[in-house]
C-alpha cells in the first residue's frame, strides 16, 4: 500500500507543482522581440505565461488601465494588469499582498530590467496603478 502511494505521489507531484505556479497571459505586438525575453525570465522564476499577439496594443492597454504608464506588453495575472518588464518580485509581492488596484507597471523600456539586457535586482521603479487611474511608486525591484 505504502508503494502505491510513493507511485501516486511521485505522478502527481508535477502535476500540483504547475498548477500552483501563477499564470497570466502576454498581449504583445508580435513583432516585438523583448516581450520574449521577458515572458522567458518570468518562465525561469516560476511563472506559467501564454503569449498572445495582438495588433491593438493600445485597446488592450485602454481595456486593463496600463494607458498612463505603458510599455510594450501587458500582462493579465490574478486580476491584475502588469505592465512591461516588472521583475518577478514585484509580481509576486502583489499576487501575495493583494492591494486595490488594476495592477502595477514599469513604463517605458528601461535598458536594465528583466528581458532588456542585464537586469540588476533593486533598481527598477515598479509603479502601482490605482483604481481611479492614478500612478504612484511600488518600490525598487
Amino acid at each position: 500500500m505504502k508503494f502505491k502511494s510513493l507511485i501516486l505521489s511521485l505522478l502527481f507531484s508535477p502535476m500540483i507543482a504547475m498548477a500552483a505556479a501563477p499564470s497570466g497571459v502576454m498581449y504583445k505586438d508580435p513583432n516585438c522581440g523583448c516581450c520574449g525575453s521577458h515572458a522567458k525570465y518570468l518562465r525561469d522564476a516560476g511563472f506559467q505565461i501564454k503569449e498572445q499577439p495582438t495588433a491593438n496594443m493600445s485597446e488592450i492597454k485602454q481595456k486593463y488601465g496600463t494607458d498612463k504608464a505603458a510599455s510594450c506588453h501587458t500582462i493579465v495575472m490574478g486580476g491584475y494588469a502588469i505592465e512591461g518588464h516588472v521583475p518577478a518580485a514585484a509580481i509576486t509581492k502583489l499576487l501575495k499582498e493583494k492591494p486595490t488596484a488594476k495592477g502595477i507597471a514599469v513604463p517605458g523600456m528601461p535598458a536594465n530590467s528583466p528581458g532588456m539586457g542585464d537586469y540588476k535586482p533593486g533598481t527598477i521603479e515598479v509603479m502601482l496603478i490605482a483604481k481611479d487611474g492614478s500612478v504612484k511608486s511600488y518600490g525598487k525591484f
